[in-house]
């Protein structure tokens, strides 16, 4: 007779909302169930996850919940150290600061040790900034590229630009990038000024939320538009 399987424990990759709206109004029921009933989290920042975790109805006090973080800062030799409550049993969600973890996010860390330790990984489904700029930009999704944060001081920034513009009238593929709002418009402004007049741009702020803004037109009906992106996450895509 065969030995009963042991159930091998889980790492979840659960997503989370874009901004301030309810994780009813973006989160699957199943996603929200997964993360209702787990106890152990590896998260970006445990202040921001306990508030995600709240608002998502988790039944337990918050402050029982065991929460590790996992950032920018975090050492690459501590990252196996993660793995410790997998490795015991429990199952795992892995949250992000904002929308699906792993993706231009440090949690990509654990998701590769929990495969080198043979760990299940499961993503579960909600919203992601990347994939949904793409779907609304009208830029063509069959081939695309993303390349996370451009440079944020000049020349890098244009010499930067220039290349993913090259690289779309190359590949034929759109090219993808994000900013954080404190350098969008500027970003924004520097796009206009560098691209060649008839590349298009799109631009994705706040999106999933009331104050979304999408939106492709050319790189020269961009020029001065600064201020309608500023203080906004954006996704931007180009193709030429």
């Amino acid at each position: 007779m065969r030995p009963k399987p042991i159930d091998v424990a889980t790492l979840y990759l659960i997503p989370v909302p874009l901004g301030p709206v309810s994780p009813d109004a973006c989160l699957p029921p199943d996603t929200l169930a997964v993360a209702r009933r787990l106890q152990h989290f590896v998260v970006e920042r445990a202040k921001t996850a306990r508030a995600h975790l709240k608002a998502m109805g988790h039944p337990l006090p918050l402050q029982s919940l065991h929460l590790e973080e996992l950032n920018e800062h975090t050492p690459a030799d501590d990252v196996a150290a993660l793995l410790a409550p997998l490795k015991a049993g429990h199952d795992v969600g892995l949250l992000s600061e904002a929308g699906c973890p792993a993706v231009a996010d440090p949690g990509a860390a654990l998701v590769l040790a929990a495969h080198r330790a043979d760990i299940p990984v499961v993503p579960l489904v909600g919203p992601s900034a990347i994939l949904l700029a793409l779907m609304a930009s009208g830029l063509g999704g069959q081939r695309f590229a993303f390349h996370g944060y451009l440079p944020a001081k000049e020349p890098e920034r244009s010499q930067r630009i220039r290349e993913l513009e090259k690289a779309a009238r190359r590949d034929r593929a759109t090219q993808l990038f994000i900013e954080t709002p404190y350098r969008s418009a500027a970003l924004l402004d520097a796009l206009a000024a560098t691209l060649a007049p008839d590349t298009l741009v799109s631009v994705g702020a706040d999106l999933s939320l009331p104050s979304q803004l999408i939106r492709t037109r050319s790189a020269s009906a961009w020029r001065g538009q600064g201020a309608t992106v500023k203080d906004r996450l954006v996704v931007f895509g180009i193709a030429a």
